[in-house]
Formats: C-alpha cells, structure tokens, sequence
C-alpha cells in the first residue's frame, strides 16, 4: 500500500473567473456585445487541483487566497472536490485574485488577471506545506506565484522522491536554476517562444524547442504546437525519444482550462506510475474535453469520460 499521503500536490493560483462569452474577442479599443455570462472559482493552481482529484488522485493545493467573500466561495469549490484545503493561506489585507475572461465564437480565449493574493505566497507558506509536499508522488508548480516560492516547492518535492511537473504559465522568463529540478515542462506554444525563442508551429520546430528545454536541465518536455497537437519528448539513455500527439476531433467552446486539465491529467499519470507515451494520450484527451464546455473548472472531465474519448479514438 502507497504510504504517501498525496498523488498530487499543487502549488499556484487560486482566483474567481469573470468570463462573457461573444461572437469575437474585441480588437483593441473595440467593444462586442456578449451572449453570456459566468462567475466561477478558477485560477490555474486550484483548476489543476479540481482536475487532478476528479480524475481520481489524492489532491492537495498550497496557495494564497483573500479574506473575503470570493476566497470563500474558491475554498468551497475545492472542498467539494475533495481537494485538501489545509495549506490554503487566507490572506489578511490582499484580496482574491480574479481573472477576467473573454471567449470568442470559435473557443479562443484572451484573459486579464489580477494576481491579488496569490502575488503574496511566501516560502514560509511552502514550508508550512512541507508534510504534504514530501509525502506526494507528484509536485505540480506553475508560474502565477513568486518564483522563490516554486523553487522551495521543487526542492520540497524531490526531497521526498516526489516528480516535479512545471506548467511555465504564465509565459515569464525563468530561472535557469529551476530547469534541473523538473521531470516535465509542459509549455503552450507562447510560452515556449518566451522559454527558447523557438516558435514551435508545427512538430519539428515543436522538437526544436523540447530539445532546448531539456539541454536546460528537464527531463522531459511537452510542447504544443498551435493547433496541431503537442510534441512530448524525453530521453532513453542518451537518445531522445518523442511521440506527437494530435488533437482529439471534438466540438470545442471554450479553451479555458485545457492546458490545466491536460498538466493534471499528466501529472496524475506519473503519480499512477505510467510512462510518459501513456501519459501523453490520456493528457491529450483531457484537455480536449476541457474544451467542450463553457468555462474552467465547470469543464474538467472525470476519467469515465477521458478513458471513453481514448476507446473512441482506438475503436
């Protein structure tokens, strides 16, 4: 029997959404009359977190909310899910950060963020985590908190024998230091741009930029290339090995939250102790089916739904 308490431990945002759906996303300077709108609990490190438990993991998330009325309704979310809420810091000044959301016709997305709390999570908050990031399988870590703090929490993580995932969001320069500590990189097209300066359009230049962030320290590295698909790559002694993985065929609404159930999805494969070139395919097909419903966390599949998008691909 697993002696750890955790599959997965997240550390990273946790904010509310404020989405409108329109026809179009607005040019600058332009207004567009939207068709709907949706309040919800969001934030990339509480999303991979709801994702990560509804596909089945022990889930915890360290982060930093308000003391207000919005981090209620963020914390409610999270135990709903079954997320452990302990190292959840209720600031005493700093509210809930919010995202602003925009949809367009077509399910593309453009977001404004207010960081608000989640910019004050200190390492002592980390440290305060530290029973449940060294009794993980997997450490999940994005960008959207100080990077001291994610230091600390890879560090915390590998001390326990935990595998690190990073979702580089959003798209900032890193710390070369912190590339060595990470099993997987997991960036989106803009963010492996901003990582390497490699724009990763289509597979090969999506291997070019995989490459360079393993050269950097990774251990592995998945890329996505635009709409075609994502390159995983990794290395088998001293060769490289990759698989591509298009895009699953589905009717998609709205992008917000693939790139987090697609990180979650992954890191609870790892947690799972599958290899990579499963992992990847069941990723896959969790982020698409995030795409298919209106908003983030309202559109995390449960792993029913992943496990029958991959029979119907294989059928």
């Amino acid at each position: 029997m697993d002696a750890r308490a955790f599959d997965v431990v997240v550390v990273g945002k946790a904010n509310v959404d404020y989405l409108v759906r329109g026809p179009r996303l607005p040019l600058p300077g332009q207004s567009v009359n939207g068709d709907l709108f949706q309040q919800a609990p969001g934030g990339k490190g509480a999303n991979q977190a709801v994702a990560a438990a509804r596909l089945g993991a022990r889930v915890a998330l360290v982060g930093r909310i308000g003391n207000d009325a919005r981090g209620d309704s963020v914390v409610e979310a999270l135990l709903t899910e079954g997320v452990a809420v302990d190292h959840i810091v209720r600031d005493p000044s700093a509210p809930t950060g919010v995202a602003l959301c925009q949809v367009g016709g077509n399910g593309e997305k453009q977001i404004l963020s207010a960081a608000g709390a989640n910019s004050r999570l200190s390492v002592d908050d980390v440290r305060a985590a530290r029973d449940a990031l060294t009794s993980t399988a997997v450490v999940l870590v994005s960008l959207g908190v100080p990077t001291d703090c994610i230091a600390e929490a890879i560090e915390l993580g590998k001390a326990g024998g935990a595998r690190v995932v990073l979702d580089p969001s959003p798209p900032l320069a890193m710390r070369p230091d912190l590339f060595a500590g990470l099993d997987v990189i997991r960036p989106n097209r803009s963010e492996a741009r901003t990582l390497t300066g490699i724009d990763p359009c289509d597979p090969e230049s999506g291997h070019g930029a995989a490459a360079d962030l393993m050269r950097r320290g990774a251990g592995a590295a998945c890329v996505q290339t635009g709409d075609l698909g994502d390159l995983l790559a990794w290395m088998e002694g001293t060769s490289m090995r990759h698989v591509f993985l298009p895009r699953f065929t589905v009717d998609r609404v709205d992008a917000t939250g693939a790139g987090d159930a697609f990180a979650a999805a992954l890191s609870v494969c790892l947690a799972e102790g599958r290899i990579l070139a499963e992992a990847g395919p069941f990723a896959s097909a969790a982020a698409a089916l995030a795409t298919t419903v209106l908003g983030a966390q309202a559109s995390l599949p449960r792993r029913a739904q992943v496990q029958a998008l991959l029979a119907a691909q294989r059928g």
